[in-house]
């Protein structure tokens, strides 16, 4: 006699493949960081607070932070390890 097969259940394991352009999500903190600093100066502008120890460190951030869109547009646009 042979074996009922109907009650097995066959589970494939596949790969879950995700968004390719998931990678391109992280990009979205870089203009909400200018955002906030636009909002900054508009507020100082508005309430005539002083900047002057703020402006220098922020400048060098973001020189720092345009260096490293660079790198996550290299690595957003690198080929998976699958292809």
């Amino acid at each position: 006699m042979e074996p009922i097969d109907s009650d097995l259940e066959y589970v494939v394991r596949q790969r879950h493949e995700g968004n390719p352009r998931a990678r391109f999500n992280w990009m979205y903190t870089l203009p909400t960081l200018g955002i906030i600093w636009l909002l900054f100066l508009f507020a100082s502008a508005a309430f005539q607070w002083s900047i002057i120890g703020v402006v220098a460190p922020v400048m060098t951030i973001m020189i720092l932070l345009f260096f490293v869109a660079i790198g996550l547009l290299f690595w957003a646009h690198a080929p998976k390890e699958n292809r």
